[in-house]
């Protein structure tokens, strides 16, 4: 007869206290715990000094100016800089883009279908810091912000009007050109950009709430560069993760206020054209997102969030029922299976291929590509901070499903009544940028004074809720990746922030705006670098986390116990431990004395920290001795 038993929840609960006060005499260099009991160490258990990093703000601020003096001086050569700088990229190296995006989507569906999806985002008991609602909201509000509303309609009737090259033949504004603009569209905005965001975000929020590393993007390189954040190309790559996030964000502000402007006039019938209107926007909104950016991520930023998905979620249902309800409904599988067997064709266009390919590749799929990666130090590190406590698989899955879906919906629902006007003879025209478009929109269905103004609201509570988050990671990567910045760094990068947005839009113009995108994008080369260098360095985190590793022990022990069970005792054997000599025992293909399964914990474990720990060491003891005890007169008994 075979007879199991499980230990209970109380005693695991035990034994990862236990492991947590024994990192004391770890780190004091007696190995007192096996690198495998380790539960998981956060960045605030190592009590970690988050003071301002003054070479990170100094320069970065210094940049920011002249920068900024650059774009006020010389828009006309900024633009022209950008420009050509953006064409060389994409035409070198797009094809290096496209590779990151499809990599990244692969590794993190891999880890987490792996058995290190099991692994938490934190230590082994943490628990998520928002309900699952408001962290999809705020994913959702980070992750798409102003762009929802911007390109919503105005991407697939773009492509409706200009079909993509590889659709040789099709005529446009067509109904054969219909379902190839909707999976053009679902493949630059859905699933590829998310896990891009994924990838920085998971990584992020794992060497932070799980191995007690600074939450910095210099960090994520410890497990191939030991001290990387202390090194000089370390404090680079946090440079420009900081200028990178503003001049980002400060571009899709500018464009934002633009909408702002546009809905203002039509909702109230007046042309609103002069500066004095962006002025007061601008400095309205700048005011009003940096107090939420101090008030934290927990109240303003989340408040705003969940705003933003009541309004977005209205706003498709409204579209939904009044617009032409059917020909969505007919289009949402349609365009979905679409995307699905043209994902190859679309991929597969490059600019080597012809002038109309390169045209095509350099304003849509390479330039979102880019601005994608360029965004995602920024959307990756505030994704981290709302994503503590869950599991990897939850983390990848949620991400790569969710925001996806509501994407694909947002843009069929949005473009499908946009391009049904076109169908019907009622055509709206993309003027400009295109700021136009969802507002014109509305104007087509009923009710359009009240759905004019709720995009609007729309718009400026998306505006906000970037410009906060980006106001506070921009002050969380000043100050060591302090979790709360200091009022006083908050508000130096968000009073920066709304000031180069109104400066440029006042004094610059749209040639600055387009020039400062052009330079942004030329910047997500090196960071596509910086990607592939965080997938390895997080995998080889992985492999060693103590999960992984009780596994590898657990695998190890279960083959050999079960075989010597069945030659000594045929089939009537229980599992128990007992010690063995190190070349029969479970971990001895393991290499357990590997410095780098016992740095990471012993370094960043501090005295204090430590200290806390220590005082139930007794009782944890005692709880553990009881329970063998316990077992060993049950198995008694039981003979």
């Amino acid at each position: 007869m075979t007879r199991s038993r499980s230990i209970g929840d109380d005693s695991l609960e035990s034994a990862s206290q236990k492991a947590r006060s024994a990192i004391a005499k770890a780190a004091s260099g007696e190995r007192s715990i096996h690198p495998a009991l380790i539960p998981g160490v956060s960045v605030e258990d190592t009590r970690a000094d988050f003071k301002t990093n003054k070479t990170v703000f100094a320069v970065a601020l210094a940049a920011t100016i002249a920068i900024t003096v650059w774009a006020i001086v010389a828009p006309e050569n900024l633009a022209n800089t950008g420009t050509n700088l953006q064409a060389w990229v994409v035409q070198h190296f797009g094809w290096l883009f496209t590779i990151v995006m499809i990599t990244a989507t692969i590794f993190l569906l891999s880890i987490a279908v792996a058995p290190t999806g099991k692994i938490k985002l934190g230590s082994d008991d943490s628990e998520p810091d928002f309900s699952r609602s408001s962290w999809i909201a705020m994913l959702f509000a980070a992750g798409l912000g102003i762009g929802l509303v911007f390109y919503g309609p105005m991407e697939p009737l773009s492509h409706f009007l200009t079909p993509p090259p590889y659709l040789s033949g099709v005529e446009p504004a067509s109904e054969a050109a219909v379902l190839p603009a909707f999976s053009q569209a679902i493949l630059h905005q859905a699933t590829l950009p998310w896990m891009v965001y994924a990838l920085v975000g998971g990584s992020l929020a794992y060497a932070a709430y799980r191995r007690g590393r600074l939450p910095l993007i210099s960090s994520l390189f410890e497990p191939i560069a030991t001290n990387s954040n202390n090194r000089v190309i370390g404090k680079i790559v946090d440079i420009f993760s900081v200028l990178v996030t503003l001049f980002g964000t400060a571009t899709s502000l500018g464009i934002g206020a633009l909408q702002i402007r546009t809905g203002t006039s039509i909702v109230t019938g007046k042309p609103l054209e002069g500066d004095g209107i962006l002025v007061a926007i601008i400095s309205i909104l700048t005011v009003i997102f940096i107090i939420s950016a101090m008030s934290g991520i927990k109240r303003g930023i989340r408040i705003l969030s969940n705003t933003n998905m009541g309004l977005v979620i209205g706003l498709g249902i409204f579209v939904l029922i009044t617009g032409p309800t059917m020909y969505i409904l007919d289009l949402i599988p349609a365009s979905l299976l679409q995307f699905f067997n043209n994902f190859a064709d679309m991929m597969s266009v490059a600019p080597s291929q012809g002038e109309t390919e390169k045209e095509f590749v350099t304003a849509w799929t390479m330039l979102y590509w880019a601005w994608w990666i360029s965004w995602s130090p920024f959307v990756g590190m505030f994704i981290a901070k709302i994503s503590r406590g869950r599991s990897i698989r939850e983390f990848v899955l949620v991400i790569m499903l969710v925001p996806t879906s509501l994407s694909l919906l947002w843009y069929v629902i949005f473009g499908a009544t946009a391009i049904k006007t076109h169908l019907d003879g009622r055509g709206i025209e993309i003027k400009d940028s295109g700021e136009n478009v969802m507002f014109d929109l509305m104007r087509t269905l009923p009710l359009s004074s009240i759905s004019t103004i709720a995009v609007l609201v729309a718009v400026v509570v998306f505006f906000n809720t970037a410009a906060d988050s980006a106001t506070n990671v921009m002050g969380s990567m000043s100050q060591s990746g302090r979790p709360v910045p200091a009022k006083p760094i908050s508000i130096i990068w968000g009073a920066a922030l709304g000031g180069i947005s109104l400066a440029l839009l006042l004094i610059a113009g749209q040639d600055a705006l387009s020039g400062l995108q052009s330079i942004m994008v030329s910047c997500s080369l090196p960071f596509a670098f910086i990607l592939i260098g965080i997938m390895v360095a997080w995998g080889k985190d992985l492999a060693r986390d103590p999960l992984i590793l009780r596994r590898n022990y657990a695998t190890a022990a279960i083959a050999r116990g079960v075989q010597h069970g069945l030659q000594e005792h045929n089939g009537d054997f229980i599992f128990g431990s007992s010690a063995v000599p190190e070349s029969q025992g479970a971990g001895a293909k393991i290499e357990s004395d590997d410095p780098y399964l016992h740095e990471w914990y012993t370094e960043s474990a501090t005295d204090e920290y430590l200290a806390d720990q220590a005082s139930v060491r007794d009782r944890q003891r005692a709880e553990l001795e009881e329970f063998e005890e316990k077992h060993k007169k049950d198995s008694a008994h039981e003979e």
